[in-house]
């Protein structure tokens, strides 16, 4: 299965893994998946640490290269994606999470989130 971890899943996977719940590191270590991350989850980072925002101290360009080193797939924003985010309900109005939860739906990946917010949408978002 194909997982897509949101910004925040993210982060702690590589800087603090005593944040992830158990299910989510069910998901993480189980070798049977292919773990994903977005573009967008490194624009979103890099924004925050630019605005000076308390947990996105970290350099994007190391955690991108941790990532990819660790084999994590890396999902480009594509057009598709960035279209499908007007078929959404408007539940979340923080647009990183939407064009997360919209590549999920295009590409037919299980995102999943610690964010109760999101999981309300329905398709393969999943709280963790």
């Amino acid at each position: 299965m194909r997982i897509l971890l949101d910004t925040h899943l993210f982060v702690w996977a590589l800087t603090d893994p005593k944040r992830l719940s158990a299910q989510a590191l069910l998901f993480i270590e189980d070798r049977r998946n292919k773990l994903v991350f977005s573009a967008a989850s490194l624009w979103e980072i890099t924004i925050k640490r630019g605005l000076g925002r308390i947990g996105f101290r970290f350099d994007p360009r190391i955690l991108r290269s941790t990532m990819l080193e660790q084999g994590y797939e890396e999902l480009p924003v594509l057009g598709s994606h960035a279209v499908a985010v007007d078929s959404l309900p408007p539940i979340h109005k923080d647009p990183f999470d939407r064009i997360l939860i919209a590549q999920a739906m295009v590409e037919g990946i299980t995102l999943l989130t610690a964010d109760a917010i999101m999981a309300q949408y329905p398709g393969p978002v999943r709280k963790v």
